[in-house]
């Protein structure tokens, strides 16, 4: 089994394309913000990956995962902060539809972390 066969690395890859576009329509204000979400949501799908190819250890895997996770809820987080911002000109739904994707995301890692046999 290759890591691209596991349904949540799809799902992080695809809400990847989608967290591009909002990154891409942040004014300069925004700039930090653009290069923080973009950095915990690309590292999602690496996580896994590198998870993923020491699945021989089951303690190791689970670290990984739960660094996804991790990466997935920072990433809600900044959907946050950029709905919150006085310079934020990107529809407040929109913002809401991409953090819930990463909502589902992070509920599938917590499956997936739980499901670990240590």
């Amino acid at each position: 089994m290759d890591v691209i066969e596991l349904r949540v690395y799809q799902d992080a890859l695809s809400a990847f394309v989608v967290v591009e576009d909002v990154a891409s329509k942040l004014p300069p204000e925004l700039a930090d913000v653009r290069k923080q979400i973009l950095r915990s949501s690309k590292s999602i799908c690496a996580l896994l990956a590198e998870g993923f190819a020491r699945k021989r250890s089951q303690k190791e895997l689970r670290r990984f995962v739960t660094e996804a996770m991790g990466s997935s809820d920072e990433t809600v987080t900044h959907l946050r902060m950029i709905a919150l911002s006085r310079y934020n000109s990107i529809a407040i739904s929109d913002l809401q539809i991409c953090a819930d994707r990463y909502k589902a995301i992070s509920k599938q890692l917590n499956s997936f972390t739980q499901a670990i046999q240590l």
